[in-house]
């Protein structure tokens, strides 16, 4: 297997867990968008949350920009992107949670704003989803390999 055939690989292994990742995430999160706030004040009321829960989020940021450098097409500058927002949502919830609460508060006060992410996130969700799951165009052997099938020929 080539180096671009490796990445191509690892491209759609994590398209698969990101896409329905951010899918389920939205939809749970329109699904419950009354309790936005609730889950926001609480989740700020306790100083030991933003900070274990920026370290998981970003040991899996760093997990994507370590093991996915590949930058060629859209579904792998989507997936490192991803990786490289991740790592940084988890340093700024380790280093400077009062303030990511509070854009993140007023994130919720600007709900134009706030839907639109949304939207965009899901159809990164949906698109990701797709490149990881999708069967993959197979070819056969006889096509890889330049040969022509056995024909029987005419005298």
């Amino acid at each position: 297997m080539s180096t671009s055939q490796q990445a191509q690989t690892r491209t759609r292994m994590f398209a698969r867990v990101i896409g329905p990742f951010l899918v389920i995430v939205i939809a749970t999160t329109v699904a419950r968008t009354s309790d936005m706030r609730t889950l926001l004040s609480e989740f700020d009321a306790n100083f030991v949350w933003p900070w274990v829960t920026g370290a998981f989020v970003l040991l899996s940021g760093l997990i994507v920009v370590a093991l996915h450098q590949y930058w060629r097409g859209a579904a792998p500058v989507l997936v490192s992107a991803m990786g490289w927002l991740t790592a940084l949502k988890g340093v700024f919830l380790m280093a400077f949670p009062k303030t990511y609460v509070s854009v993140a508060d007023s994130a919720l006060d600007a709900t134009s704003w706030w839907w639109t992410g949304f939207v965009i996130m899901g159809l990164i969700g949906l698109y990701l989803t797709y490149v990881g799951w999708a069967p993959t165009p197979t070819r056969s052997t006889a096509q890889a390999t330049g040969s022509v099938p056995d024909l029987p020929r005419a005298a």
